[in-house]
């Protein structure tokens, strides 16, 4: 697909040295001899993706663009397989090396203000630059938003849900997917009896994923790392610890969740693309990347909804991507960024929404993302026929999950740091068959109120 950005927090090969990349990044740009606008952009496809139909629909796009906006020139570059990599970021921002129009998470407005690494374009969003800018989701909008201010663009929102394979479900004569903690290790339980090295269910536990996936967890029971004014850590809660508990239960008593831990985002998907994890908590994106990146199947693949405790999710985990507009850049510049993600990222039928071409090179379409447009809206209405009407994807496959959705919530503010904190419990209780929940947390909620006390 175009909607090329997958939401990964653990570190992965890199397919250029950050050097090379932050020396790309920082290539002049602006008005050229030729009297045309320059802007440099990141995180375009990598050539691995799809066996390069990504970038090939990518450069596709820039050249169409050009052609319709040809006072504009678009330079790709590539900052890596993950184009926010935490230290690689930060690195940019430091350095004054990001793009021109640079990627970004929507945790990361706090950090590139901070850096005064981003300018505000508020002034320069039209009905000419950006035509949907009013059909556009507000938790699209406001990540990137700070008083009263515009410094970037949202373009991709996602929300997590339960991915099983219905291979290994019908072979364990599972009917339905859980709709509980309670059910997922049930269910959990009789795939991993199948043999084979299979874990019945899977979760992160290093790289600050596995405190990510701790968080959407404890969404789904109505807990939450901080304090709704963001002012308290609280996740040492009877919720919190019922997040430990379970999945302590499943790794040492079911045995249901495999030998092998501290798996990062790459592990837990390789494992899924061979066929040896029956569950895990993820959004949409992470079924591509098992296709794509680790030789799994769609036809093997499915989503439901976030599982709660005894019955339905509380909430869960959404976030999503955007694109900065690194400051001082002219107005021409930022005008020209703006007209590219409108053309790449915000209109139905073009750039990551233009199913027709997708389906011609060969690429999936159909799952439920990326989620920006507001529900019922005319933008929402047609881009979900046009999905409909090209779509390679079985999408009865993914119905439970649109049809059900569950309360949104996003990630806490000093996200990543939290996540790191939050590692060092989730990989105790699935390595440590004496390892105490309470205590787990009370460390962290104790590290965690020291970040939020000291800001850093």
């Amino acid at each position: 697909m175009s909607a090329r950005h997958y939401r990964k927090v653990a570190a992965v090969l890199l397919v250029a040295s950050v050097g090379l990349a932050a020396a790309a990044c920082s290539s002049k740009s602006g008005d050229n001899a030729s009297g045309k606008t320059t802007i440099v952009v990141d995180c375009p496809p990598l050539k691995t993706d799809n066996k390069g139909k990504s970038l090939d629909h990518w450069n596709s796009d820039v050249a169409n663009f050009e052609k319709i906006h040809s006072d504009i020139v678009i330079k790709s570059v590539s900052v890596g397989a993950q184009c926010d990599n935490p230290p690689d970021f930060t690195a940019r921002l430091q350095g004054g090396t990001q793009a021109d129009v640079f990627y970004a998470y929507m945790t990361d407005l706090q950090q590139v203000l901070d850096a005064d690494a981003a300018m505000d374009i508020s002034q320069y969003i039209t009905k000419d630059t950006v035509p949907n800018w009013d059909s556009v989701l507000p938790a699209i909008k406001s990540p990137f938003q700070d008083g009263g201010k515009t410094y970037g663009i949202g373009y991709a929102g996602y929300t997590m849900g339960l991915v099983y394979n219905k291979k290994l479900f019908a072979q364990a004569n599972l009917t339905t997917p859980p709709a509980s903690w309670q059910d997922v290790a049930a269910d959990a339980k009789k795939i991993a009896a199948l043999g084979g090295g299979v874990a019945g269910y899977s979760d992160y536990s290093a790289g600050n994923t596995g405190g990510w996936h701790f968080t959407a967890e404890l969404y789904s029971r109505g807990g939450s790392d901080v304090s709704s004014d963001g002012k308290t850590a609280t996740v040492n809660t009877p919720e919190g610890q019922a997040v430990l508990a379970n999945l302590k239960s499943m790794r040492f008593t079911d045995n249901s969740m495999g030998a092998q831990q501290l798996l990062t985002w790459p592990d837990l998907l390789t494992n899924a693309g061979a066929g040896k994890v029956g569950m895990y908590i993820g959004a949409p994106d992470t079924i591509t990347a098992i296709v794509t990146q680790f030789k799994g199947s769609y036809a093997d693949w499915a989503m439901a909804p976030m599982p709660g405790d005894n019955g339905p999710a509380k909430g869960t985990l959404g976030g999503g991507s955007g694109y900065f507009f690194k400051k001082g850049l002219t107005a021409d510049q930022v005008k020209a960024g703006l007209e590219w993600i409108s053309y790449e990222d915000l209109t139905p039928g073009q750039g990551q929404f233009d199913y027709v071409s997708q389906k011609a090179l060969g690429l999936p379409v159909g799952l439920p993302e990326p989620m920006i447009w507001t529900p019922n809206s005319a933008l929402q209405q047609q881009d979900q026929a046009l999905k409909q009407a090209n779509s390679t994807l079985n999408l009865a496959d993914y119905a439970a999950f649109e049809n059900n959705p569950v309360k949104t919530v996003t990630e806490p503010p000093n996200a990543q740091g939290i996540y790191a904190v939050l590692d060092g419990a989730m990989s105790a209780v699935l390595t440590q068959p004496t390892a105490d929940p309470a205590k787990l947390l009370g460390d962290a909620q104790t590290k965690i109120q020291s970040l939020i006390t000291n800001g850093s």
